[in-house]
């Protein structure tokens, strides 16, 4: 454990040192490993810097977890889950406008996207890469894992030292309940051991309603069920679960690891959950959804019944969401 400290500090101290890239660069990072929502964030930053800088040529440049692409890659919105990452393809598909990129070399990445003409970068998870230091470093700390309550790997689910938090620009807590108190969010600062001027906020989960993962075969009258099937590769289901208790009856659940690929096998096992409740829908998240997507031989049954939940990560209170965009405009 020591000795994993002094690797982490050694790196900490490279990372302040390392140079930035030749055009502002957001990088949208944690200090745990999964469940604190950084896809959802990432995406609202790029839909507030269309509002803030509609001018500007926005990129997402992501190492591609789990792609079996090698190098420096471009995402289009008919690449494969397998060939670029479910995150950088699901954002893709949904910013076609926005240039998605893919690899591990971060310094590489940004100078490939710098010469093609890209004018702000949003890095996905790269707060720990010290060869590259961010514009702006907005760091996301799950609000049911206060990270100074955690451990480092393998014992918790710290990837990085919790005083690393005090490198960050910005301060995230997500998945907050709809509604805090201010009392709470001050105690928030201390639990997490912020200085006074330290931007931090607050943002929850929101769900839009359910897009047809193959559109042009969906059923619509699944939408109408009154009970749903729900499968996922996520790293925490508990939110999109209890959202789905309020309106539905969850009558079967599939868990996978996170960013699971699916096999033959997996999609048999969603198809016999469909037999065992002919009028439920079936719902996934859009992750997951783009890895099935995948899948060479899918059911019939599955394909007119599966949709996917759009989740939102949205600021508590007007202010907040004001004072976040007052700091992107400063880029």
């Amino acid at each position: 454990m020591l000795i994993q400290r002094l690797i982490l500090k050694r790196a900490a101290r490279a990372w302040r040192k390392a140079p930035g890239a030749e055009v502002p660069t957001i990088c949208v990072g944690n200090i745990t490993v999964g469940g604190t929502g950084k896809t959802p964030h990432t995406e609202m930053i790029l839909r507030l810097l269309q509002e803030l800088r509609p001018e500007a040529r926005l990129a997402v440049l992501s190492r591609g977890y789990k792609r079996k692409s090698k190098g420096y890659q471009q995402v289009m919105t008919d690449s494969t889950a397998s060939f670029a990452g479910d995150e950088p393809l699901q954002i893709k598909r949904k910013f076609p406008e926005v240039k998605v990129s893919v690899d591990k070399n971060r310094v590489e990445g940004c100078r490939n996207l710098v010469s093609d003409g890209t004018d702000i970068i949003v890095l996905d998870d790269a707060f720990q890469y010290k060869k590259l230091h961010a514009t702006l470093n907005i760091v996301l700390v799950n609000y049911k894992r206060p990270i100074f309550e955690d451990s480092l790997l393998p014992f918790g689910r710290l990837r990085d030292l919790p005083s690393r938090i005090a490198d960050a620009d910005v301060v995230i807590v997500t998945k907050c309940p709809h509604e805090m108190e201010e009392d709470e969010k001050a105690e928030w600062r201390k639990t997490l051991r912020l200085d006074g001027d330290k931007p931090l906020f607050f943002t929850t989960v929101d769900y839009d309603a359910h897009v047809a993962v193959w559109p042009g075969e969906a059923d619509p009258r699944y939408n109408y069920s009154k009970t749903v099937i729900l499968f996922s590769g996520i790293a925490d289901d508990t939110p999109l679960r209890a959202y789905l208790s309020d309106t539905y009856k969850i009558v079967d659940v599939l868990k996978f690891p996170d960013h699971h690929k699916f096999s033959g096998a997996d999609i048999r096992s969603i198809a016999a959950a469909v037999r065992r409740y002919p009028t439920a829908a079936l719902l996934t998240t859009e992750k997951d959804a783009v890895r099935v997507l995948d899948c060479k031989k899918v059911d019939d049954s599955i394909r007119k019944r599966l949709f996917a939940v759009p989740v939102k990560a949205s600021f508590i209170g007007e202010g907040e969401a004001q004072a976040f965009a007052r700091i992107l405009s400063r880029l």
